[in-house]
Protein backbone atom coordinates (compact mmCIF):
# COMPACT_ATOMS: atom_id res chain seq x y z
CA UNK A 1 0.00 0.00 0.00
CA UNK A 2 2.97 2.32 0.96
CA UNK A 3 4.05 2.06 -2.71
CA UNK A 4 1.37 3.89 -4.13
CA UNK A 5 1.92 7.04 -2.16
CA UNK A 6 3.58 8.84 -5.10
CA UNK A 7 0.97 7.95 -7.32
CA UNK A 8 -1.47 8.60 -4.86
CA UNK A 9 0.26 12.52 -4.12
CA UNK A 10 0.94 12.77 -7.97
CA UNK A 11 -2.86 12.32 -8.93
CA UNK A 12 -3.70 14.68 -5.99
CA UNK A 13 -2.18 17.46 -7.27
CA UNK A 14 -3.58 17.07 -10.96
CA UNK A 15 -6.95 17.13 -9.47
CA UNK A 16 -6.19 19.93 -6.83
CA UNK A 17 -4.57 21.90 -9.76
CA UNK A 18 -7.70 21.58 -12.14
CA UNK A 19 -8.45 25.05 -10.53
CA UNK A 20 -5.78 26.46 -12.04
CA UNK A 21 -7.61 25.25 -15.23
CA UNK A 22 -10.77 27.26 -14.45
CA UNK A 23 -8.49 30.17 -13.71
CA UNK A 24 -7.37 29.63 -17.59
CA UNK A 25 -10.83 29.59 -18.46
CA UNK A 26 -11.68 32.77 -16.86
CA UNK A 27 -9.08 34.52 -18.06
CA UNK A 28 -8.78 33.45 -22.13
CA UNK A 29 -12.56 32.66 -22.13
CA UNK A 30 -13.90 35.18 -19.13
CA UNK A 31 -17.58 33.59 -19.59
CA UNK A 32 -17.76 29.99 -20.63
CA UNK A 33 -21.25 28.86 -21.92
CA UNK A 34 -24.01 27.81 -19.38
CA UNK A 35 -24.38 24.73 -21.37
CA UNK A 36 -20.94 24.05 -20.87
CA UNK A 37 -20.80 24.79 -17.11
CA UNK A 38 -24.43 23.14 -16.34
CA UNK A 39 -23.32 19.91 -18.15
CA UNK A 40 -19.43 19.97 -16.44
CA UNK A 41 -20.81 20.66 -13.07
CA UNK A 42 -23.73 17.89 -13.79
CA UNK A 43 -21.18 15.07 -15.05
CA UNK A 44 -19.34 15.74 -11.85
CA UNK A 45 -21.92 15.07 -9.42
CA UNK A 46 -23.82 12.09 -11.04
CA UNK A 47 -19.82 10.63 -11.45
CA UNK A 48 -19.54 11.48 -7.23
CA UNK A 49 -22.89 10.30 -6.13
CA UNK A 50 -23.12 6.89 -8.29
CA UNK A 51 -18.77 6.20 -7.22
CA UNK A 52 -20.18 7.27 -3.40
CA UNK A 53 -22.98 4.51 -3.54
CA UNK A 54 -21.93 2.11 -5.52
CA UNK A 55 -17.89 1.76 -4.74
CA UNK A 56 -17.06 3.60 -1.30
CA UNK A 57 -20.18 2.71 0.76
CA UNK A 58 -20.72 -0.56 -0.48
CA UNK A 59 -16.74 -1.40 0.16
CA UNK A 60 -17.34 -0.30 3.82
CA UNK A 61 -21.00 -2.51 3.91
CA UNK A 62 -18.95 -5.54 3.34
CA UNK A 63 -16.34 -4.57 5.68
CA UNK A 64 -17.02 -3.01 8.45
CA UNK A 65 -20.98 -4.05 8.33
CA UNK A 66 -24.22 -1.90 7.20
CA UNK A 67 -24.84 -0.19 10.32
CA UNK A 68 -21.07 0.67 11.05
CA UNK A 69 -20.72 1.91 7.30
CA UNK A 70 -23.44 3.82 7.32
CA UNK A 71 -22.75 5.74 10.25
CA UNK A 72 -19.08 6.72 8.88
CA UNK A 73 -20.86 7.43 5.83
CA UNK A 74 -23.42 10.30 7.49
CA UNK A 75 -20.61 11.19 9.53
CA UNK A 76 -18.38 12.40 6.74
CA UNK A 77 -21.91 14.17 5.23
CA UNK A 78 -21.99 15.95 8.29
CA UNK A 79 -18.53 16.59 8.41
CA UNK A 80 -18.41 18.67 5.25
CA UNK A 81 -21.81 20.30 6.07
CA UNK A 82 -20.32 21.95 9.06
CA UNK A 83 -16.68 22.86 7.06
CA UNK A 84 -19.77 24.68 4.28
CA UNK A 85 -21.43 26.50 7.76
CA UNK A 86 -17.74 27.66 9.46
CA UNK A 87 -16.65 28.49 5.58
CA UNK A 88 -19.03 29.19 2.58
CA UNK A 89 -17.57 29.62 -0.65
CA UNK A 90 -19.54 30.54 -4.19
CA UNK A 91 -19.32 29.33 -7.92
CA UNK A 92 -19.40 31.74 -10.58
CA UNK A 93 -22.92 30.96 -10.77
CA UNK A 94 -23.83 32.63 -7.52
CA UNK A 95 -21.21 35.30 -8.12
CA UNK A 96 -23.58 36.46 -11.43
CA UNK A 97 -26.49 35.79 -9.53
CA UNK A 98 -25.46 38.27 -6.66
CA UNK A 99 -24.41 40.80 -9.38
CA UNK A 100 -21.22 40.76 -10.91
CA UNK A 101 -20.68 44.19 -12.00
CA UNK A 102 -19.85 45.35 -8.41
CA UNK A 103 -17.34 47.43 -7.86
CA UNK A 104 -13.74 46.51 -7.88
CA UNK A 105 -12.62 46.75 -4.50
CA UNK A 106 -15.75 44.26 -4.39
CA UNK A 107 -14.63 42.01 -6.76
CA UNK A 108 -11.61 41.92 -5.44
CA UNK A 109 -12.49 40.73 -2.00
CA UNK A 110 -15.07 38.20 -3.31
CA UNK A 111 -12.48 36.63 -5.79
CA UNK A 112 -10.07 35.90 -2.37
CA UNK A 113 -12.73 34.87 -0.19
CA UNK A 114 -13.59 32.06 -2.81
CA UNK A 115 -10.33 31.12 -2.91
CA UNK A 116 -9.84 30.85 1.39
CA UNK A 117 -13.17 29.22 0.82
CA UNK A 118 -12.18 26.51 -2.04
CA UNK A 119 -8.58 26.43 -0.43
CA UNK A 120 -10.49 25.07 2.83
CA UNK A 121 -12.58 22.74 1.00
CA UNK A 122 -10.15 20.98 -0.82
CA UNK A 123 -8.38 19.94 2.33
CA UNK A 124 -10.83 16.69 3.03
CA UNK A 125 -10.99 16.29 -1.02
CA UNK A 126 -7.34 15.68 -0.92
CA UNK A 127 -7.18 13.02 1.58
CA UNK A 128 -10.29 11.35 0.24
CA UNK A 129 -8.37 11.41 -3.22
CA UNK A 130 -5.17 10.17 -1.54
CA UNK A 131 -6.81 7.17 0.91
CA UNK A 132 -8.52 5.89 -2.61
CA UNK A 133 -5.71 5.68 -4.20
CA UNK A 134 -3.80 4.11 -1.87
CA UNK A 135 -7.02 1.56 -1.54
CA UNK A 136 -6.68 0.55 -5.12
CA UNK A 137 -5.37 3.26 -7.92
CA UNK A 138 -8.19 2.60 -10.20
CA UNK A 139 -10.40 4.20 -7.21
CA UNK A 140 -7.85 7.00 -6.96
CA UNK A 141 -8.14 8.05 -10.26
CA UNK A 142 -12.29 7.89 -10.19
CA UNK A 143 -12.00 10.04 -7.42
CA UNK A 144 -9.47 12.41 -8.96
CA UNK A 145 -11.44 12.89 -12.34
CA UNK A 146 -14.64 13.36 -10.55
CA UNK A 147 -12.55 16.18 -8.54
CA UNK A 148 -10.74 17.75 -11.00
CA UNK A 149 -14.30 18.00 -13.04
CA UNK A 150 -15.75 19.71 -9.99
CA UNK A 151 -12.50 21.75 -9.13
CA UNK A 152 -13.03 23.76 -12.81
CA UNK A 153 -15.58 25.90 -12.12
CA UNK A 154 -14.00 26.75 -8.67
CA UNK A 155 -11.03 27.99 -10.33
CA UNK A 156 -13.27 29.96 -12.71
CA UNK A 157 -15.11 31.63 -9.41
CA UNK A 158 -11.81 32.57 -8.03
CA UNK A 159 -9.93 34.10 -11.33
CA UNK A 160 -13.05 35.33 -13.02
CA UNK A 161 -13.71 38.25 -10.26
CA UNK A 162 -9.95 39.23 -9.48
CA UNK A 163 -9.41 39.33 -13.08
CA UNK A 164 -12.01 41.78 -13.47
CA UNK A 165 -11.08 44.12 -10.26
CA UNK A 166 -7.24 44.39 -11.13
CA UNK A 167 -7.18 43.90 -14.90
CA UNK A 168 -3.86 41.56 -14.36
CA UNK A 169 -4.24 37.41 -15.70
CA UNK A 170 -1.27 36.93 -13.45
CA UNK A 171 -3.11 38.06 -10.30
CA UNK A 172 -5.87 35.87 -11.45
CA UNK A 173 -3.84 33.00 -12.59
CA UNK A 174 -2.13 32.92 -9.60
CA UNK A 175 -4.93 32.79 -6.50
CA UNK A 176 -6.74 29.87 -8.71
CA UNK A 177 -3.38 28.08 -8.71
CA UNK A 178 -3.04 28.78 -4.83
CA UNK A 179 -6.78 27.44 -4.53
CA UNK A 180 -5.73 24.00 -5.55
CA UNK A 181 -2.54 23.56 -3.58
CA UNK A 182 -4.31 22.69 -0.69
CA UNK A 183 -5.59 19.21 -1.97
CA UNK A 184 -2.32 18.13 -2.02
CA UNK A 185 -1.38 19.69 1.19
CA UNK A 186 -4.96 17.79 2.80
CA UNK A 187 -3.38 14.58 0.87
CA UNK A 188 0.29 14.84 2.45
CA UNK A 189 -1.63 15.71 6.43
CA UNK A 190 -3.61 12.65 5.34
CA UNK A 191 -0.32 10.70 4.54
CA UNK A 192 1.58 11.83 8.07
CA UNK A 193 -1.75 11.68 10.24
CA UNK A 194 -3.42 8.37 8.67
CA UNK A 195 -0.74 6.15 7.62
CA UNK A 196 0.71 4.59 10.65
CA UNK A 197 -3.45 3.74 11.86
CA UNK A 198 -4.25 2.58 8.52
CA UNK A 199 -5.92 -1.40 8.89
CA UNK A 200 -8.59 -2.66 6.27
CA UNK A 201 -11.07 -1.81 8.81
CA UNK A 202 -9.94 2.32 9.21
CA UNK A 203 -9.92 2.00 5.96
CA UNK A 204 -13.21 0.97 5.37
CA UNK A 205 -14.47 3.69 7.68
CA UNK A 206 -12.41 6.22 6.29
CA UNK A 207 -13.87 5.45 2.53
CA UNK A 208 -17.38 5.05 4.28
CA UNK A 209 -17.32 9.01 5.19
CA UNK A 210 -15.24 10.10 1.87
CA UNK A 211 -18.46 9.05 0.11
CA UNK A 212 -20.57 10.54 2.43
CA UNK A 213 -18.37 14.07 2.04
CA UNK A 214 -18.15 13.89 -1.86
CA UNK A 215 -22.55 13.10 -1.56
CA UNK A 216 -23.06 16.34 -0.03
CA UNK A 217 -20.62 18.12 -2.00
CA UNK A 218 -22.49 16.67 -4.75
CA UNK A 219 -25.77 17.66 -3.68
CA UNK A 220 -25.00 20.91 -1.98
CA UNK A 221 -22.87 22.19 -4.29
CA UNK A 222 -22.57 20.93 -7.88
CA UNK A 223 -26.07 20.28 -9.10
CA UNK A 224 -27.69 23.39 -7.47
CA UNK A 225 -24.55 25.09 -8.81
CA UNK A 226 -25.56 23.74 -12.48
CA UNK A 227 -28.81 24.14 -12.38
CA UNK A 228 -28.58 27.94 -11.40
CA UNK A 229 -27.42 28.19 -15.54
CA UNK A 230 -30.96 27.81 -16.53
CA UNK A 231 -30.12 24.83 -18.30
CA UNK A 232 -32.31 22.18 -16.08
CA UNK A 233 -32.17 19.42 -18.60
CA UNK A 234 -28.89 20.02 -19.54
CA UNK A 235 -27.94 19.85 -16.07
CA UNK A 236 -29.28 16.13 -14.79
CA UNK A 237 -28.46 14.94 -18.37
CA UNK A 238 -25.04 15.33 -17.40
CA UNK A 239 -25.65 13.85 -13.87
CA UNK A 240 -26.89 10.70 -15.87
CA UNK A 241 -24.18 11.02 -18.40
CA UNK A 242 -21.52 11.03 -15.44
CA UNK A 243 -23.39 8.29 -13.94
CA UNK A 244 -23.28 6.16 -17.10
CA UNK A 245 -19.40 6.79 -17.38
CA UNK A 246 -18.53 5.88 -13.84
CA UNK A 247 -20.49 2.46 -14.00
CA UNK A 248 -19.11 1.73 -17.28
CA UNK A 249 -15.26 2.31 -15.83
CA UNK A 250 -15.94 0.64 -12.74
CA UNK A 251 -17.05 -2.40 -14.72
CA UNK A 252 -13.97 -2.04 -17.38
CA UNK A 253 -11.67 -1.58 -14.58
CA UNK A 254 -13.60 -4.67 -12.91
Amino acid sequence: MTGNIGFAILITTLAGLATAVGGLIAILVRKPGPRFMALTLGFAAGVMILLSYVELLQGGIEQIGFIRAHLAFFAGMGAMFLVDVSIPHSYIAEQHRTGVDARNSRMMKTGLFVALGIAIHNFPEGMATLIGALVDPSLGIAIAAAIALHNIPEGIAVAAPIYAATGSRKKAFFWSFLAGLAEPVGAGLAALILLPFLTDAVLSYVLAAVGGAMIFISLDELVPAARVFGEDHLSIAGVIVGMIVMAASLWLLG
